[in-house]
């Protein structure tokens, strides 16, 4: 039975650095960025979503009086994200990772064919690239 809910509206992902992410994400990526707020997070545009980023130093104080009530939030350590890519463009993502000296950890094809790259972000979070038949999309 499926419900209501009909898509992911937004992914977060937590850096220490977000100069660094910023570079990589917009920088590399290619993915616009909506917003910056200091050091506290940056918010980029991915396809019908949005890709947040947030330092978890940040977004682990409460928030100040007469901001948006907005609840505590962080975690540490390496999260993960999939961006969904038509084949071939997983090909040019791969050559414009390479072209920036990203390593690629692993490119391989699921048992629904679906092809997957996964690489590392500046703050270590797993990346992957892969096309939407991984999932039936």
């Amino acid at each position: 039975m499926s419900g209501p809910i009909a898509a992911v509206l937004e992914t977060a992902l937590y850096v220490d650095d977000l100069d660094a992410a910023e570079a990589f994400y917009n920088g590399v990526l290619g993915l616009e960025i909506i917003s910056r707020s200091g050091n506290r997070h940056i918010f980029l545009r991915c396809g019908n979503g949005v890709l947040l980023i947030f330092n978890p130093d940040e977004t682990g104080k409460p928030a100040p009086d007469g901001a948006l009530p907005v609840p505590t939030h962080g975690t540490r350590g390496p999260g993960h994200a999939c961006f969904r890519l038509a084949g071939d463009d997983l090909a040019a993502m791969a050559e414009r990772l390479s072209a920036h000296g990203i390593a690629i950890e692993a490119d391989f094809r699921w048992p629904s064919e679906a092809r997957s790259i996964y690489i590392r972000d500046p703050a270590g979070n797993s990346i992957e690239f892969a096309e939407g038949k991984l999932w039936g999309l």
